[in-house]
């Protein structure tokens, strides 16, 4: 099977999960620059999200696109992924009007570790069908930033208790984990471009 309408569609889910999140930010009431005083932590929880979805959406389309084909189980595999990404609006918005409580706080990191759990089934799943010496299996590696940012996202569930602002700064460090660019990845996506069309 071509992967054509399983990224199409993945696009599409992606980008009204950020519109269902953004309507999620309500207009204020009153006309003076002080009515957008309660609506920062709302800002600034929808901003993180916006940040994490993109992450994904980018390492969504890196992977995909040096992968040649796609089968029952990457299909299945893709929408276990965007099942759990289509709840971030839900958690970010709960993290944001409860101006990170303890309790949404720690449900955004359990969202966070299922994403990050489901991103990495999808990525086995096609490297069982691209094989061992594939060009995403030599860029993965042993994928010690993966595991890394689930360590982050699990220790920031376990502090929320007692301490949801250092949550939110673990949550913050992931995202900056991740946008420092990998340059072993993009080096094996450039040696792939000959060989994967843009359009398969």
């Amino acid at each position: 099977m071509t992967k054509v309408r399983m990224e199409v569609f993945s696009d599409a889910v992606l980008a009204i999960i950020i519109t269902i999140m953004v309507l999620e930010i309500k207009v204020p009431h009153g006309a003076e620059l002080a009515a957008l005083r309660p609506l920062i932590p709302v800002f600034l929880s929808y901003t993180l999200s916006f940040l994490y979805l993109g992450i994904y959406w980018s390492n969504h389309h890196h992977m995909l696109y040096v992968t040649h084909r796609v089968n029952g189980a990457i299909l299945w595999a893709n929408l276990h992924l965007l099942f759990w990404l289509s709840l971030v609006p839900f958690v970010t918005g709960w993290m944001g009007e409860s101006h990170l409580a303890s309790g949404p706080t720690a449900v955004y990191g359990v969202i966070l570790v299922l994403a990050g759990i489901a991103y990495l089934l999808l990525q086995h799943a096609i490297l069982r069908q691209e094989g061992p010496d594939s060009t995403l299996a030599l860029a993965v590696g042993r994928d010690r930033k993966g595991k890394i940012s689930l360590l982050i996202y699990a220790i920031a569930i376990a502090v929320a208790v007692a301490h949801p602002g250092l949550s939110g700064a673990l949550y913050v460090v992931g995202v900056l984990m991740w946008l420092v660019p990998d340059s072993r990845i993009e080096r094996s996506v450039s040696r792939a471009r000959p060989e994967v069309s843009p359009t398969n």
